[in-house]
């Protein structure tokens, strides 16, 4: 959260690169750092029990990632 790149951010970008390379595609990064949390803190505000949460929060996260990107290409 300080603002440097952490081992598998490196390996993302790198593997980022090396698709571009070869699909010749726009590749759009998006910050995922804090998704789970927000999607945990939603749920638990919810009331749902925990066995629950596990099984749907990644999904949650995701939906939070892709609402972040759409709510950027809207502007």
């Amino acid at each position: 959260m300080n603002g440097t790149l952490g081992p598998q951010s490196e390996k993302v970008l790198n593997f980022c690169e090396k698709l571009k390379e070869v699909c010749n595609l726009e590749i759009i990064l998006e910050d995922e750092r804090l998704t789970t949390v927000a999607a945990e803190r939603m749920l638990m505000e919810a009331d749902m029990h925990w066995s629950k949460r596990k099984k749907v929060i990644d999904t949650i996260a995701a939906t939070y990632i892709l609402q972040g990107y759409l709510d950027k290409i809207k502007k």
